[in-house]
């Protein structure tokens, strides 16, 4: 393993490395645990590998990518939610869902394929925020403490060498030349 003093950009790269692999390790056992798959693409959707950074790894754009169905599953919502809703949505309300026949399972998709619903309202199925949104608080963390030791190191080095200590005042006033 490398260590930050001696080869700091190697590290940061295989935590990077690390936690994208990690965090779509975490993805895929949550939507298989939560049962969100019926054709299997968004199992297969999730991909963290875009990763811009400057040579030194200090600053790092990171890209995730899936489908946008996977959104919906997140939060609970669909196509019969409409963009920009004041959360006033008819179909999670019991009379409505009553009056429409919309507890009973029903067929959906197309004609001759789909499915049948659960006769259910929809809930959130949290597979991606949560985990998520605490991984990249530590890797906030893991950049604060890597980036903050390599520049505690850089500023030993400068202040122990010999050519700094000769080139003070204070150690000229000393004699110590």
């Amino acid at each position: 393993m490398a260590d930050f003093r001696t080869d700091p950009i190697a590290t940061r790269k295989k935590y990077i490395e690390a936690w994208n692999t990690t965090m779509i390790k975490i993805w895929k056992e949550r939507i298989s645990f939560l049962g969100i798959f019926d054709s299997g693409k968004l199992l297969n959707s999730p991909i963290v590998l875009k990763t811009e950074a400057d040579g030194r790894l200090m600053d790092i754009h990171l890209s995730q990518s899936f489908l946008e169905y996977g959104l919906w599953q997140d939060f609970g919502t669909g196509r019969e939610i409409p963009i920009g809703n004041p959360g006033d949505v008819k179909c999670l309300d019991p009379t409505y869902r009553a009056e429409h026949n919309l507890d009973e399972p029903r067929k959906r998709g197309p004609k001759w394929g789909g499915g049948e619903t659960s006769g259910n309202p929809r809930e959130p199925r949290p597979w991606y925020s949560i985990k998520y949104y605490s991984s990249v608080m530590n890797l906030t963390r893991f950049y604060a403490e890597s980036l903050g030791d390599e520049f505690k190191s850089i500023v030993c080095d400068a202040l122990d060498s010999a050519k700094y200590r000769q080139n003070t005042a204070y150690y000229k006033r000393k004699g110590y030349r």
